[in-house]
């Protein structure tokens, strides 16, 4: 999940970050989750050294997945009869900051055809593959640690591993789709959603065939239950979609925002697509090189592809279109990377920002901040939602103080905070 968009640079600016101390991966039930974990463990091994875009590793990853979706039956969809769509990273500020320009690299495209009179429409569903290397670009960890390997195992292995499972899982099931199934694992989305938009430009099949887009990005920590379901604004019908299909599962679903978010349902949206990006919450481990394959859920893994699965199933099958609902796109302001090591819930928002914790030694820890509080203002800014927050946090500095307004138990506090500068 990239920091280049507002939801995500709110929890970026906020969390700031040190790892959460080690974790032990849970015990897994099934061979399915048994498998999943395996995947992950690779993506997010030294081989492949953080699969920086263009990187050897990054190229390990798109072939090892490729291998994958070929095992499964399905059809390539990238160049010449391959699995593989070639691109080169453009020449930008960005990425030459992130030392990916003008390298060559590759999204996996594969394709599950349809069967009857709606197998010339489809639904997409991807996530992407790619991470931060070994930093520092986009790290968020501090000092030395930034220029360690950042494994990505949550960030996105888990997401590569989740659209396998639902490869098979679709594969498998018989009768097969009325409405065609394309596969695309992305690179380059940690330095702005840059494979998923050369793909928007140039789909395996026609974008304006495409009946929706589905991607998953950050689904290995799963806890309680609880999954985002991130753009039900951009379809009328994705709300009641969604239930329907939790109706089996009872997950403690939080579905809310427009099509705009911090991961490569962006590019689709863009062109016209309705969106959901699946999402278990973000965690003190986010681009740091603590996001380890040993602190995945893979159980929990099985069940958003199982859910995610269920939802394809119920659109391939509908008769008709979704109805597209459009958004602005937002406005990003500019200004240095402050930290502040707050860790904010991003399913709740009750008359402000709710914090799961803050990161020891952060700015937050040192002013008393504590997890379960409700943060209400910055300054004379209110924060009413997580975009005010990044919003408000990027027009300071390092080294600014202010005060920040929070609602704990019933009572209203105002702490000074010092904010840190993220290195």
């Amino acid at each position: 999940m990239n920091a280049f968009r507002s939801f995500a640079a709110a929890a970026a600016l906020a969390l700031g970050a040190a790892a959460l101390p080690a974790q032990t991966a849970p015990v897994t039930h099934s061979p399915e989750a048994a498998a999943i974990l395996r995947e992950i463990r690779y993506l997010a091994s030294d081989a492949l050294d953080g699969r920086l875009t263009g990187s050897p590793g990054n190229d390990s990853a798109a072939a090892f997945l490729a291998r994958r979706l070929r095992a499964l039956g399905l059809r390539p969809g990238g160049d010449h009869g391959t699995y593989l769509q070639h691109w080169t990273v453009a020449s930008t500020s960005g990425t030459r900051e992130a030392g990916v320009a003008d390298r060559a690299t590759q999204n996996v495209v594969a394709i599950l055809p349809g069967s009857g009179r709606l197998a010339g429409q489809d639904i997409v569903i991807g996530a992407h593959f790619d991470h931060l290397g070994n930093g520092p670009f986009g790290s968020m960890a501090h000092g030395d640690s930034a220029h360690l390997m950042h494994p990505g195992a949550d960030d996105n292995a888990s997401g590569d591993a989740g659209v396998l499972e639902i490869a098979r899982l679709l594969s498998q099931h018989r009768p097969r789709p009325s409405r065609t199934v394309v596969f695309v694992l992305f690179s380059g989305e940690e330095e702005g959603d840059l494979g998923s938009a050369y793909y928007a430009d140039h789909p395996a099949r026609p974008m304006d065939s495409t009946l929706a887009m589905l991607n998953l990005d950050m689904v290995g920590r799963m806890r309680d239950g609880r999954l985002l379901a991130l753009g039900v604004l951009s379809a009328t019908e994705w709300q009641p979609l969604l239930d329907s299909a939790n109706g089996s599962y009872h997950l403690e679903l939080h579905a809310s925002g427009n099509g705009w978010g911090p991961s490569d349902q962006n590019s689709f949206f863009a062109k016209g697509r309705p969106v959901l990006q699946f999402f278990t919450d973000l965690h003190a481990d986010y681009h740091t090189p603590a996001d380890t394959w040993s602190k995945i859920n893979a159980d929990g893994i099985e069940t958003v592809a199982r859910f995610v699965a269920d939802l394809a199933r119920r659109l391939e099958a509908r008769p008709g279109p979704l109805s597209f609902v459009n958004a602005a796109p937002p406005v990003m302001a500019s200004g240095e990377r402050v930290w502040l090591g707050t860790i904010p819930d991003m399913t709740s928002e009750p008359g402000g920002v709710r914090l799961t914790g803050v990161v020891a030694g952060s700015p937050a820890e040192t002013a008393g901040i504590k997890g379960g509080d409700v943060l209400t203002a910055i300054g004379a800014d209110t924060i009413a939602t997580l975009v005010d927050f990044q919003n408000v946090l990027v027009r300071h500095h390092p080294g600014d103080t202010v005060t920040i307004r929070i609602r704990r138990d019933g009572r209203m506090l105002a702490l000074p905070v010092t904010l840190g500068r993220h290195q």
